[in-house]
């Protein structure tokens, strides 16, 4: 949530008032474009053209790890140093440095997991234009050019990206306040420091009334890479727009600068809450990636040589017999730290995947009720509110797993504490939840408030652990609670001594069934600039510019989540949602797409924002189902549940000045509809919870794009209004006001598609029209796979434990259908530290459906068994047997459908079994 221009008491319910009097919307001048972000502008002035970069080949030095090279700039004759690293998995890393900074520049901790193994480069061939190494695969090759510098990476005969090849790397180096350099647009000598260049902002920066004072001066860094062949690029969350990337040519760049954004806007690159400085690149024959490793704010610039070319005129190209061929150029520009960038080769979208995750690591697992339905409002009034919203839910058949308590919850904003008149027994609150098998969200922000009556700003304070300003003492600007100190979180001290006040003796009335959410963790600052914190503050020895887009990271992830994970001993899976994030925060949580607004292209933009964070790694996300600003329509509401329920993250939640809307308040029939939608979530919970086990293994993402599984079908690479959950299920949500139909696009040539609700069969490779009603979830399962189900609904997904399996076999003439079924204790650590869990795959082939145990060295039982099959597309046998001890198995043949229900067989879920058909 977020109201930057709130302050206290009157002041608070003024601004309220008149928010809710006038139109809810961005107020752009509160951000930074480009041309008023100095180092953007500066940078953004210099064009395509001659590099001044030139490699110096006599200082290339080659180890069986690295290739070391300077780099000069003729220009103003400083040296960098260029390092290249082959790692494994067909990754190429490029780093260049200062090679004798005035002092170190900042590179990103804590985001790379571990040391990456690299592989042997060899130089296969050099002379005075360059040298050619060999990437290790058997047609990879890197080119470096010498004059002017340039990274060419080929395979074969084709160039499958280049660095460098429009000569807009630009590394502005370290220097004294009085220095000189040569201009590179006039090469004319200027006075850096003097009073004719002060407004190029090299050395100060003011913005509206806060003035940014650059002691280390100009420090931004640049480098363009061009992608021969490619017209579809994506990633670089977040941001509130298309999955495919636009062109910014005559326009803003997309901008990566963690950010408290007031009601965003739509389909535009400005900067939200988080940053991931990951692009991927895709055509028929290759995926790719791009990883920029840079923690400061950054600009991305894309530009195309087919932008703005219709169909008409690509045809028009194809018949003429045009020889050009398509090219994206994208260039990073960030305001300081290092060029440290790693090329992820592919070539097959899954390939992306493992390649990134071998660099940051996978989705972290979460507790199976995480993946529940979670209500949410800023605020439940108090324990007697809770208890009947809780109660609500029982009366109207709902299920749900987490209900949460935003900012009111506290003492005065204080957190880790309790309003004692409204939360005078947070305990037996809590305990009153666990009873029913359900748990409890509750904020903490990492805002302290100053008060030297409050433990934790003592302590804080009393430790030396809050970010400092610029002058050395403690940093201080408005949130919630008025005057707040901001914890150095990328101190591990900070994050220690913060994971240890989540321990139960020490966070009074919390238990295990409490979990947390961190908020307002770019870092909001309600009176800074950008509502955000100086960039010349300090953490420790670098500055608030360098560490930005990485202090919501250390909050949740590094503090938070090891809180959680600290207080049971290791052994209980955290449950964390975070509004910022950056690369690597898959690693520990959720994130949900922010402050969007009960609008019906809010509910439209949740499908790409998610698709975008889930090629880059954070599976775990989700939208404020019903928008969390404005009041919607009853139909938007349960269009909005219905989406929800297919999305990872499926929470509920609402501004406090909106009207109360849980969701029985619109009426029997609307009641019933949002139900619906919530059961088939339960229903699907093994399904769901065995895509992010998955995930956590592999990296591959939950949420998916069609291109992903059909990456060399064109038709898919610019869909995001439908998208895969895994492989098998092929999702497109109602988001049209008073639509009677949507058209789906169902990939794959020779596939078949099952509409989950009616089992009516149809091919792919086709626009499908859906004639729909308010009841109409559109979701289709793919020919040849195999789902689990769990068809018993109850009160929350622990009470579910237990209960039978349902198996959904969709068959296919074009393969084997195939599935997987996952199942532990859904909480604790032990699938990884004790091999508890249950991991077998299911196939069905020559008329046989059977089990197999996927690891046998693993360790787990369950009760649940399997209690129903249903066979889409299949002929009616003569008889079905269990073979293990040749008992019948009841069957029922629904000709006009081709459906099959197998009752009853029996089968422990954990068990070798097979059935026959005959």
């Amino acid at each position: 949530m977020s109201f930057p221009w709130f302050r206290m008491g009157l002041l608070l319910g003024l601004c309220i008032s008149l928010l809710l009097g006038g139109s809810w919307a961005v107020d752009r001048g509160n951000f930074k474009t480009c041309d008023q972000s100095a180092f953007c502008k500066r940078q953004r002035a210099l064009k395509p053209g001659q590099s001044p970069y030139r490699a110096l080949l006599d200082t290339l030095e080659l180890s069986d790890s690295r290739l070391t090279l300077q780099l000069i700039n003729d220009n103003n004759k400083v040296h960098l140093l260029l390092e290249l690293y082959r790692l494994q998995g067909n990754i190429t890393r490029v780093k260049i440095n200062e090679l004798k900074p005035l002092k170190p520049r900042y590179e990103v901790p804590d985001v790379l997991v571990g040391d990456q193994p690299t592989e042997p480069l060899s130089v296969l061939s050099q002379d005075d234009n360059g040298v050619v190494l060999s990437l290790g695969a058997e047609s990879q090759r890197l080119i470096v050019s010498a004059r002017p510098f340039r990274l060419d990476i080929m395979e074969g005969p084709e160039v499958l990206l280049s660095l460098n090849s429009r000569g807009l790397l630009a590394f502005e180096h370290l220097r004294l306040r009085k220095d000189t350099a040569i201009s590179t647009e006039s090469n004319k000598t200027i006075q850096y420091g003097g009073k004719d260049k002060e407004e190029d902002g090299l050395w100060e920066e003011t913005f509206k009334t806060h003035t940014d004072s650059k002691p280390n001066g100009p420090t931004s860094i640049s480098l363009d890479f061009s992608l021969p062949g490619v017209e579809h690029v994506y990633g670089i969350p977040e941001h509130a727009d298309n999955l495919k990337l636009k062109t910014t040519d005559g326009g803003e760049p997309y901008r990566l600068y963690n950010l408290d954004v007031f009601q965003y806007e739509l389909y535009n690159p400005m900067a939200l809450y988080g940053a991931v400085p990951v692009m991927l690149a895709h055509n028929a024959q290759r995926t790719m990636g791009i990883f920029w490793l840079n923690a400061a704010e950054t600009w991305v610039d894309i530009s195309s040589n087919t932008a703005g070319k219709t169909v008409f005129g690509k045809m028009l190209d194809f018949v003429q017999g045009s020889s050009e061929t398509p090219q994206t150029d994208v260039r990073w520009i960030s305001e300081s730290g290092i060029i440290d960038v790693f090329i992820m080769l592919g070539p097959k979208p899954s390939d992306v995947f493992s390649q990134y995750a071998s660099l940051t690591g996978t989705q972290s697992f979460p507790p199976l009720a995480g993946l529940g339905y979670h209500q949410c409002r800023w605020n439940y009034n108090d324990q007697d509110d809770v208890k009947a919203v809780d109660q609500g839910f029982d009366q109207h058949d709902i299920p749900y797993d987490f209900i949460w308590l935003d900012i009111e919850h506290t003492d005065g904003k204080r957190y880790f504490t309790w309003d004692p008149e409204k939360f005078p027994q947070p305990k037996e609150m809590l305990h009153g939840i666990k009873d029913k098998r359900r748990k409890m969200v509750a904020i903490v922000d990492p805002h302290i408030k100053v008060d030297s009556g409050y433990k934790i700003h003592s302590e804080i304070r009393a430790r030396d652990l809050y970010v400092k300003n610029k002058d050395g003492g403690d940093y201080e600007g408005w949130c919630w609670p008025g005057n707040s100190g901001y914890p150095d979180f990328t101190n591990p001290e900070m994050r220690a001594w913060w994971a240890s006040m989540f321990a139960y003796d020490k966070y009074e009335g919390s238990m295990e069934n409490l979990y947390t959410w961190n908020d307002m963790n770019e870092p909001s600052v309600f009176n800074g600039p950008e509502v955000t914190m100086y960039k010349d503050a300090m953490h420790g020895k670098w500055e608030h510019r360098d560490v930005h887009n990485l202090y919501g990271l250390y909050v949740q992830h590094m503090a938070t989540t090891d809180g959680l994970i600290q207080r049971s001993g290791g052994t209980e899976r955290p449950f964390v949602l975070t509004r910022a994030f950056f690369a690597g925060s898959q690693r520990y949580g959720a994130v949900w797409t922010g402050d969007n607004a009960a609008e019906w292209d809010h509910l439209k933009i949740s499908i790409p924002m998610c698709l975008s964070l889930g090629l880059v790694g954070i599976s775990l996300c989700g939208a404020d189902v019903g928008g969390f600003f404005k009041s919607p329509s009853a139909e938007l509401l349960v269009r909005w549940y219905q989406t929800g329920a297919y999305q990872p993250f499926f929470r509920a939640h609402a501004h406090l000045d909106t009207p109360r809307r849980e969701p029985w308040l619109f009426g029997p029939e609307n009641t019933a509809l949002i139900r619906d939608a919530i059961r088939q979530r339960y229903t699907l919970l093994p399904y769901w919870y065995q895509q992010f086990y998955q995930a956590h293994k592999t990296g591959q993402p939950v949420m998916r794009p069609l291109w992903v599984e059909y990456p060399k079908d064109t038709a898919t690479f610019t869909i995001d209004d439908e998208f895969l959950i895994g492989q098998d299920l092929l999702v497109h949500p109602v988001t049209e006001e008073g639509a009677r139909g949507v058209t789906a696009y169902l990939p794959g040539q020779g596939e078949v598609w099952y509409d989950v609700h009616t089992f009516q069969k149809h091919n792919g490779a086709q626009n499908l029209y859906i004639p729909v009603t308010m009841s109409s979830i559109p979701v289709f399962q793919r020919g040849g796979s195999i789902v689990p189900r769990k068809v018993r609904v109850r009160r929350s997904s622990d009470c579910m434990e237990n209960d039978p399996y349902t198996l959904y076999v969709a068959l296919s003439p074009q393969r084997v259908a195939v599935g997987e079924l996952y199942i532990d204790d859904g909480h604790t650590f032990n699938f990884q530290t004790k091999k508890e869990f249950i991991h077998r795959s299911l196939t069905f082939a020559n008329n046989a459906l059977a089990s197999r145990n996927l690891f046998p060295e693993s360790n787990f039982s369950t009760d649940s068994w399997i209690e129903k099959v249903l066979i889409l597309g299949a002929s009616k046998p003569n008889k079905v047997t269990l073979q293990m001890d040749e008992t019948s198995v009841e069957f029922e043949f629904e000709a006009s459908m081709s459906v099959l229900t197998l009752r009853k067989p029996g089968m422990n879920a954990g068990a070798d079994w097979t059935v026959v058909l005959q």
